[in-house]
C-alpha cells in the first residue's frame, strides 16, 4: 500500500512537473514571437531625395512603423573603381567641347548591389561638382552582381559658348545603396 502511494504521489508530482513546464513554454513563446514589418526609409545625397523599404523581424509587440524614417546616406564602403578612359575634346568642329569617361565599378562583395554611383568631378580651378550624371550615362550600373564590375559611360557634348576648362579629373566614386 505505501508503495501504491508513493507511485502515486510521483505521478501526480510528474504531472504538476509537466503541467508547470508547460505553462512556462506558452509564456516563453509569447516572449520569442517575432514577426517581420516594412520600414519605409530615405535620404537627402547632392539636393536629391532617395527612398527605399527594408523587412526587418522585431518582437510581435513592436508597433508597425507608420512615418519614413530619415537617415544618413548608405554609402557601399567595400566598392571600388577605376577610370579607364578621360577625355575631354575642346572643339569637336561641331561648335562643341565634348567630355567622354568610362569608370569600372567593382563590387567585391558576395551579394548584388543597387544603388546609385555618384561621381565627383574637380576642375582646374578647384570647382568640384558631384552627380549621377545621370542624362549622359549609357550604361548607369545601377545593379551590379555579386563579385562582379560594371562599366559605367559618360558621353555628353556642350557648347563652345560655355567656359571651356583647362583640365577635368575625377577624384571620387561613390555607390549609394537604394535596396
Amino acid at each position: 500500500m505505501k508503495m501504491f502511494r508513493f507511485m502515486k504521489f510521483n505521478i501526480l508530482a510528474i504531472i504538476a512537473l509537466l503541467f508547470f513546464a508547460c505553462s512556462s513554454d506558452d509564456d516563453s513563446d509569447d516572449e520569442d514571437c517575432m514577426k517581420t514589418i516594412t520600414l519605409s526609409q530615405y535620404y537627402f545625397y547632392n539636393n536629391q531625395s532617395y527612398s527605399y523599404d527594408i523587412t526587418q523581424e522585431v518582437p510581435c509587440d513592436t508597433p508597425e512603423p507608420t512615418e519614413a524614417e530619415e537617415i544618413e546616406p548608405p554609402v557601399l564602403e567595400s566598392f571600388n573603381y577605376e577610370v579607364l578612359v578621360l577625355e575631354t575634346t575642346t572643339d569637336t568642329g561641331n561648335n562643341t567641347v565634348r567630355l567622354y569617361f568610362e569608370i569600372k565599378l567593382y563590387n567585391p562583395n558576395d551579394y548584388s548591389i543597387t544603388g546609385i554611383p555618384f561621381i565627383t568631378l574637380e576642375y582646374a580651378d578647384g570647382t568640384k561638382v558631384t552627380s549621377t550624371f545621370s542624362n549622359s550615362i549609357s550604361n548607369s550600373c545601377n545593379s551590379i552582381g555579386a563579385n562582379s564590375s560594371c562599366v559605367l559611360i559618360f558621353d555628353e557634348e556642350d557648347s563652345l559658348d560655355k567656359e571651356i576648362p583647362e583640365s577635368i579629373e575625377i577624384v571620387d566614386v561613390q555607390f549609394l545603396l537604394t535596396d
